[in-house]
């Protein structure tokens, strides 16, 4: 019997149900579920580096949402600080791979 311990989109028990076998299951609340939704979005961000697949990066926003909300933060305001931040040191969009750092002799 496979044990999986992780948080699941809501609607799995019925579909577990749905199959002919039992789900059991509890409800994470406060804590638990804020620490679970912070492994479901490493699992699902782990499974799109995996697969490079559009839906398993529907399910890291997902996640992103969820905890958006859980922390009662408003878009607007995650909005602003992902911008603060690529203002102040850029995006990802030249591809910028930074190898190491050297340290310049003194002298």
């Amino acid at each position: 019997m496979p044990e999986y311990d992780k948080l699941v989109r809501d609607e799995i028990p019925d579909i577990v149900r749905e199959s002919g076998e039992t789900p059991v299951t509890h409800v994470a609340e406060g804590e638990e579920y804020r620490r679970r939704l912070r492994e479901k979005l490493c699992e699902e961000a782990a499974e799109f580096r995996e697969s490079g697949d559009l839906a398993e990066l529907a399910d890291v926003l997902d996640v992103v949402e969820a905890i958006r909300e859980t922390e009662d933060v408003d878009p607007e305001t995650v909005a602003r600080h992902r911008e603060e931040k690529t203002d102040e040191r850029g995006g990802f969009a030249e591809g910028i791979v930074l190898e190491r750092v050297e340290s310049v002799p003194k002298g």
